[in-house]
């Protein structure tokens, strides 16, 4: 979300400042709109509408937001996609109430997380090569000043390829103006502890220089079945501002992980087990039976690396010329393996017979038990850059945006020693991986993508009729091309794919008075198909093609419309807004079991249409109390019958995967000062889990709470605050989500008369009960 400075207001009858769009959504670099106090930069007086889960709005598209006020009372450890799930349209995914894991997914209207973009003080967290975003890596939900849910699509300017369900914009809070810091410490239910530190410089000298550096580290047991997880996260900003507007800034962030798996179940394993038996891993290891064995939770533990930095720069050239400009660069290793078996005989290295017999230390009838690794090292860096000229009424937008990416995917096997351990759990160390007779690791997959996008944009923002009218109107056209090499023996060597889109764009708002505005606006996005679906994959148990890579690659397009009506009154601010979307070539995420490792894969499920309503309301505070309410009606059919083999699935006018028709949202804060609360709950409607909607998910309510109390000011402790988070207040057991749609859950007659066999969709588990309390103090 772009907006003007924080000079640029104007006042309504009430009193009330509301902003006044200068740049419209052009800006290269993003900057909310953001207060820094002089002090305690963390100071939260509960002033903020709906409890920080609203502000007002004036631009052209639908954006959605949670501020400070908010985010500063749920659980520290709580994710990105936690923090917006009561904004329309969004539908979260959890496994675990604590917010370690990344068995997490997002749905905005219905389109799922390798559809939104996201992007953090102006440069991109998306995933390289599936597109995805892992929110738990993203940053500390103490150094966020806002998030902001574009539900519709992204900025003009956004350096984003897959946005087509719209954009998740984060900012971080700016370095204090003076020397000090805030400092937490938290524990609860799953033996959950955490501590985190941030340190702000102050101006440093005279040099208008400031920045602050954070750290935390945490742990939680796995609330169901075995397992830890361990995180550790340092996030840091350090910012010049001079002259009228100029500002410089350096934006880092590390994370490291070690999380532990949560198995996904099909709906008969859910309704027979629930939380327990076959849905969990097994907590020992049996070499006796190769199925437990294979299923021993340490073979299941994720490691991350990843490392973001950016430096977003905005010039002030003249009194009509401005510059936005960022440079970023990324780095990420991670490994997602999982427990299998393998022949001793018969193996091969991709279509190449393997001789020889492989000893693995559990055997029982030919097949032993290894942990199938995989990993994936990526680097990626960018420039994104805008030029501004702004006259009187007209503001014109120039930009040019350069993303290149380096992404090594590979599949190794470690083997697993008599008591369960497989050393190594990066799997960075080739001489633990099983080893053909030439000393080469045994390989499931390895492929190396070279990706690089050029964009051009150019935009105009208009401001008519003493800026009672805006309009903005855009163009973007985006090439991107992937040179990748399948390094496995067999028919594929070069899987390349060049995509060329023009993305048109216009918007319009119209200000009746001072607290009423339409806007409607028509965007086009597209996405190409993640990278693994260029490749062919063996299967090294047989040779044969596991999954064939895409020969004839087709991008996603939409054409999205939307039409709302907003109020920025003296007591309510809320909007509604009216939907459409048309998809052709849809993509959706699905996750699949792949020699063993858990990998995200891509169907194409042809044309879809999205229609819908989403509402939110929020009122400014009244006696101290903030309410705050969102929902939506969506209405998503699939277009066409979808292609199975050599017939078709008839999936025409079905409805679309992943798509609760019926969500809402509420909220209450109270806050005078020192005693504060927040009450939250949430609905989900059933959605469905099939292409031909013979399974579906029930819907569910979740409830959670928030008591605390804040302390006056003491010698030189800021605010000191204890509080108590409660997640899944009543222990709701349920299925949250979506995690493996597939075509059909029953065996079906297609279009030609064949019989499709029926496969199982796969689901996430919401996580159960858990309760929190933190101390925190600012210094």
């Amino acid at each position: 979300m772009s907006m003007g400075p924080l000079s640029a207001v104007a006042a309504d009858k009430t009193g009330q400042k509301q902003p006044k769009s200068t740049h419209g959504s052009y800006s290269a670099t993003p900057k909310p709109e953001t207060i820094t106090v002089q002090g305690f930069a963390d100071r939260n007086d509960g002033h903020q509408p709906g409890g920080g889960l609203i502000r007002p709005q004036s631009g052209v598209k639908s954006v959605s937001t949670v501020g400070q006020d908010y985010i500063m009372k749920q659980a520290p450890m709580a994710t990105a996609f936690q923090l917006i799930s009561l904004l329309p349209g969004a539908n979260v995914a959890t496994t675990d109430p604590m917010g370690f894991s990344p068995n997490t997914d997002l749905t905005v209207r219905g389109l799922s997380n390798d559809s939104i973009g996201y992007v953090l003080e102006g440069m991109p967290m998306n995933d390289l090569a599936a597109y995805s975003g892992t929110p738990s890596q993203f940053a500390d939900s103490e150094n966020y000043q806002e998030i902001a849910l574009q539900q519709g699509s992204s900025d003009l300017s956004s350096p984003v390829l897959n946005a087509v369900g719209g954009l998740v914009n984060l900012t971080f809070r700016d370095p204090a103006l003076k020397a000090g810091g805030y400092a937490s410490v938290s524990y609860g239910s799953y033996d959950t502890n955490r501590e985190f530190i941030r340190l702000d410089t102050g101006e440093i000298g005279r040099s208008g220089i400031r920045g602050f550096i954070s750290y935390s580290q945490g742990a939680t047991d796995n609330w169901r079945g075995p397992g830890r997880d361990k995180k550790q996260h340092v996030d840091l900003k350090v910012l010049k501002k001079w002259g009228n507007g100029n500002r410089v800034s350096f934006v880092g962030t590390f994370n490291t992980t070690i999380t532990s798996w949560y198995l996904q179940p099909t709906m008969a394993s859910w309704k027979a087990d629930g939380i327990g038996g076959s849905n969990n891993l097994s907590g020992t290891y049996n070499s006796q039976n190769l199925e437990d064995a294979a299923n021993y939770w340490r073979l299941w533990r994720d490691g991350e690396r990843t490392i973001y930095g950016g430096l977003p720069v905005h010039l002030n050239l003249s009194s009509h010329w401005s510059v936005d400009a960022e440079a970023y660069s990324q780095m990420a290793y991670g490994n997602w393996p999982g427990g299998t078996t393998l022949p001793t005989t018969n193996l091969y290295q991709g279509t190449e017979p393997v001789a020889g017999t492989f000893e693995f230390p559990t055997i029982q009838d030919g097949y032993g038990v290894v942990r199938a690794d995989y990993t994936q090292r990526s680097f990626r860096s960018g420039l994104n850059m805008a030029a501004h000229y702004k006259r009187d009424w007209n503001d014109l937008t120039f930009g040019y945006w350069y993303d290149y990416g380096d992404d090594n995917q590979k599949q190794p096997f470690t083997a697993v020693q008599m008591d369960g351990t497989a050393p190594d759990i990066w799997a960075e160390k080739a001489s633990y991986f099983v080893a053909l007779p030439n000393g080469q690791p045994l390989l499931g997959d390895s492929f190396h993508t070279i990706s690089q996008t050029n964009a051009l944009f150019v935009g105009d923002h208009m401001a008519l009729l003493g800026d009672r009218l805006s309009v903005d109107i855009g163009l973007k056209a985006v090439m991107m091309s992937r040179r990748g090499t399948n390094n496995m023996p067999g028919p594929q060597y070069n899987a390349n794919s060049n995509s060329f889109e023009p993305l048109p764009r216009l918007g319009v708002r119209w200000r009746i008075d001072n607290q009423n505005q339409l806007f409607a606006n028509v965007m086009t996005n597209f996405r190409a198909p993640s990278q693994p679906a260029l490749y062919n994959i063996y299967d090294p148990s047989s040779g044969s093609v596991w999954t064939q890579g895409a020969t004839n690659v087709r991008n996603e397009y939409s054409i999205s419309e939307e039409f709302g009506y907003r109020r920025t009154g003296r007591w309510l601010i809320g909007s509604v807004t009216f939907f459409n979307y048309n998809f052709t070539n849809r993509q959706i995420q699905a996750e699949a079991v792949q020699n063993g490792s858990v990998i995200s894969t891509t169907l194409n499920a042809g044309g879809q249409t999205s229609r819908g309503v989403d509402i939110e309301m929020g009122l400014r505070p009244w006696h101290n109390f903030a309410p705050y309410v969102s929902g939506e009606y969506l209405h998503a059919t699939i277009d066409n019958d979808i292609l199975a083999g050599d017939d078709y699935v008839p999936t025409r006018g079905k409805r679309a995967v992943r798509s609760p028709t019926l969500q809402a949202s509420g909220g209450v804060t109270y806050d005078d000062g020192h005693v504060f609360g927040v009450a939250t709950i949430r609905y989900t409607g059933h959605q469905y889990a099939t292409f031909m909607n013979d399974e579906r998910m029930p819907d569910h309510t979740m409830g959670d709470l928030t008591i605390g109390y804040r302390f006056s000011d003491h010698v030189r402790l800021h605010q000191p605050t204890l509080r108590m988070n409660f997640m899944n207040i009543t222990n709701q057991h349920y299925l949250s989500g979506v995690a493996g749609p597939t075509l059909n859950a029953k065996d079906v007659t297609g279009v030609s008369g064949t019989t499709i066999a029926g496969s199982a969709p796969s689901y996430y588990i919401g996580g159960g009960f858990a309760a929190l309390f933190t101390a925190s103090t600012g210094f």
